[in-house]
């Protein structure tokens, strides 16, 4: 199967009914020991300092693995995409477009995956086929998702992993499916871990990963990860078919179409807070000011930028935070024990 990029999660079920691999470069930047080299190519090659990280990621991860053919998001996605795309052509990489309307109505995001699904010369019946074996193994994410908010026994990390994965299923489905059964199977006979602090982690994927075992060290954890989860589509095996099913993807929409499942998992999680990361010169950074007061939550926002582990100013703010917040916790319940 031949190989084909992606600059953020798209409906892989028409790539994968076209007899494709999905390869989500995100990932392949991300993980890398050596990802300093994927934004070195990028900026021997024009890009500005002042652009987003991820954006030079996505360009270094391209090249660099010798991916032919790419599928760029246009609209729903970071707003430099078009100017990657653009660039990438110019080095001669094969682009499909697509686009997550901006509209947010259900009959022009089913155009938007009809023009995909023609691009890509398949039907309707070969891509719902292949959305049912995913939607199984999204169920097994959704399972990871559950042993971390409701019993504890999946840490911030591990569920940020394996649901942030499902973006390709690391380009191996059976692969990537066996890998979740024994992660489920091995933490069943675990005891659970408990920590005082219940976080929400929301905004793009992280570049500094360690922020998930730093918290851990101040009596919390992270029990949400925002877009991690929406990679997962935990409401994927309800949806009718493929067009309501990315109808009902937060992700690419409006951050008020954000809000209203945000609310619902502050509350079904008991969240004591939330940490906001951002991306150095990234619009999304500007969402903040509409989250901070429209969610009725302690919120930090932090930024990230080319470093892959936080920086000692971050950490103190994120730890007078993780203080404020345990001191909430104690105030709220000598409250009550004094009514």
């Amino acid at each position: 199967m031949k190989k084909i990029g992606l600059t953020t999660t798209v409906p892989i079920e028409v790539l994968l009914a076209a007899g494709y691999t999905p390869v989500d470069l995100n990932n392949i930047f991300v993980i890398s020991k050596d990802y300093t080299k994927y934004i070195d190519i990028a900026e021997k090659d024009g890009f500005p300092r002042s652009l987003c990280t991820w954006i030079k990621g996505i360009y270094g991860a391209c090249l660099h693995n010798n991916i032919k053919e790419i599928v760029g998001v246009l609209e729903g996605d970071c707003s430099n995409t078009k100017a990657l795309i653009e660039v990438l052509k110019s080095k001669g990489i094969k682009v499909y477009p697509f686009s997550f309307p901006h509209s947010h109505k259900k009959e022009d995001i089913k155009e938007a995956i009809k023009r995909f699904m023609d691009i890509f010369q398949v039907d309707i019946e070969d891509v719902e086929m292949v959305r049912k074996r995913l939607n199984e193994v999204r169920g097994l994410a959704r399972t990871i998702d559950e042993l971390t908010y409701k019993y504890n026994k999946i840490n911030g990390f591990e569920n940020h992993l394996y649901q942030v994965s499902c973006s390709d299923f690391n380009s191996n489905i059976d692969g990537f499916e066996n890998e979740l059964k024994k992660v489920i199977l091995n933490v069943k006979y675990t005891n659970p871990i408990y920590k005082k602090i219940r976080l929400g982690y929301i905004g793009v994927p992280p570049m500094t990963t360690d922020i998930y075992e730093f918290v851990e060290n101040f009596n919390a954890c992270f029990v949400y990860n925002e877009v991690q989860r929406e990679f997962a589509f935990p409401r994927g095996d309800k949806a009718l078919d493929i067009y309501e099913q990315y109808y009902d993807y937060t992700y690419p929409y409006d951050v008020n179409f954000r809000i209203l499942e945000l609310k619902k998992q502050i509350e079904e999680r008991k969240l004591d807070g939330i940490i906001h990361y951002t991306q150095a010169f990234c619009y999304r950074a500007v969402e903040h000011i509409v989250l901070k007061e429209e969610l009725d939550i302690p919120m930090l926002n932090i930024e990230g930028d080319k470093l892959n582990e936080l920086d000692a100013r971050t950490k103190l703010r994120i730890e007078a935070f993780l203080d404020m917040l345990l001191d909430l916790r104690h105030l709220q319940k000598n409250n009550k024990s004094t009514c």
